[in-house]
């Protein structure tokens, strides 16, 4: 099977799995009976990060693009108009999924375009030199606006993120004031690991006495436990601890993905490679895979994001960026994080099948990414699978009784997707520049997905 497509992970190459794979999470223990009813009684407000972005609902896609730069947001709240209410969220998976199909757009036939009316409204819209962000939010499919109540608790988070979805708006408490704020914050999948790698730790060790889990999270150090924090005993802490100490490769959910396909490219093929991948495969990163003479190996470079692409590519003042090879491109992005915030971002972090989930976690949170790459065990390196944020909470949901398949989104998603028509598509000279400059701007961008 073609790199380039997908790699098909054979499920004999690192370890075995469990003989009865929902055995722990189908007979809850004493233990985890007292870690969800802990959890019950976490209010999800107490865990918010950030406030809500807005944008009007009409605002041009390339100014809710600049939006999401200068706030540095992880996604906009898009704003009807002459409304209060939200219609929709736009992040950079929407903004990859715009960008893809600005590169791409001219492979779409007319057949394909009845199948999909958004995107030919998109392009009627380009035509008529205006894109509002409306047209745009969720293009990729994988950015669902999901509210929930003031009084939810982490359970109804997990209920959320273990579906795949990776952020919630918590609204505010009923008010009879105008003025008063219809939301009081977001909570990304990201907080709520977090909040459960704290829950772990808890009571936190003494500042001289340092904790070998101790790694520096930006998530996690917003999250301490403390006598007031809703952490439960410590032996109930303990315990869980305990449970995240077993290695990934026996942990008990199929859904963690060890050894199913990757989305993996090689080194050598372009950006635009990589973007319409995440688009096809309704993922947020793929691997990178180092290029190596013969045969289909090849050991784990690093990896691109969504988020990667969004902050690259949009600022970009050439469409050669596209073309631009994945190697060249990981330099650009990864290596400067190191000079401006001490954190070394290349080589991309990895996990090991027999590396514990606690430590899964932490990698997760150090590196502030979705996924983590499995790699085996064997000098090389080869790659072997994912873990991701949301197969983690998959597993805690299970353990709260809640109906998981954390797939289920993604094979939506792929099934839903606009770009897949069976051709290589290729960005043509200056295909995203003409499509730029229809919606009045020089250096915009546009993507695929209905």
């Amino acid at each position: 099977m073609s790199l380039s497509k997908r790699l098909s992970i054979s499920s004999t190459r690192s370890g075995r799995r469990s003989a009865s794979p929902m055995a722990f999470a189908a007979a809850p223990n004493a233990d985890s009976e007292d870690w969800v009813r802990i959890w019950a009684g976490v209010l999800a407000k107490d865990l918010i990060e950030s406030p809500v972005v807005e944008v009007d609902a009409e605002t041009a896609v390339e100014d809710a693009c600049d939006l999401l730069l200068s706030k540095d947001a992880s996604c906009l709240a898009v704003k009807a108009a002459g409304d209060a209410s939200y219609t929709g969220l736009f992040d950079y998976a929407d903004v990859n999924a715009f960008l893809t199909f600005a590169a791409t757009r001219h492979t779409y036939s007319a057949e394909h375009l009845q199948e999909h009316p958004r995107v030919a409204q998109i392009l009627e819209a380009a035509k008529a030199g205006h894109v509002p962000v409306r047209l745009v939010s969720n293009l990729s499919d994988k950015n669902a606006l999901v509210e929930l109540p003031h009084d939810a608790s982490v359970i109804a988070l997990l209920g959320v993120f273990s579906l795949g979805t990776h952020r919630a708006l918590i609204q505010a408490p009923p008010s009879t004031s105008p003025s008063s704020p219809r939301h009081l914050g977001l909570i990304s999948d990201l907080r709520l690991l977090a909040y459960f790698h704290a829950y772990a730790r808890s009571p936190s060790p003494s500042p001289s006495s340092p904790s070998p889990y101790d790694i520096p999270s930006p998530l996690s150090t917003h999250i301490s436990a403390s006598p007031s924090s809703p952490f439960g005993s410590s032996s109930s802490s303990v315990a869980f601890l305990r449970y995240l100490s077993t290695p990934l490769s026996s942990l008990p959910l199929p859904s963690l993905a060890l050894f199913r396909a990757v989305a993996a490219v090689r080194a050598r093929a372009p950006v635009l490679d990589a973007m319409r991948m995440m688009s096809e495969q309704g993922v947020s990163s793929v691997a990178v895979l180092a290029d190596e003479a013969g045969g289909d190996g090849g050991g784990l470079l690093s990896a691109v994001s969504v988020t990667d692409i969004g902050k690259t590519v949009v600022p970009a003042q050439s469409n050669q960026i596209l073309t631009m090879p994945l190697q060249q491109f990981v330099t650009q992005i990864k290596m400067p994080h190191g000079s401006t915030d001490g954190a070394d971002r290349h080589p991309v972090y990895s996990v090991f099948p027999s590396s514990t989930l606690v430590y899964t976690i932490q990698k997760l949170l150090a590196t502030n990414s979705h996924r983590v790459f499995v790699t085996s065990d064997t000098a090389g390196g080869t790659l072997s699978g994912i873990v991701s944020v949301g197969d983690i909470l998959s597993l805690f949901a299970l353990l709260a009784h809640l109906d998981v398949d954390p797939t289920r989104a993604q094979r939506h998603r792929r099934a839903s997707s606009v770009s897949s028509q069976g051709s290589s598509a290729s960005s043509s000279s200056g295909s995203l520049a003409d499509l730029a400059r229809s919606t009045s701007r020089g250096s915009a961008g546009a993507g695929r997905r209905g």
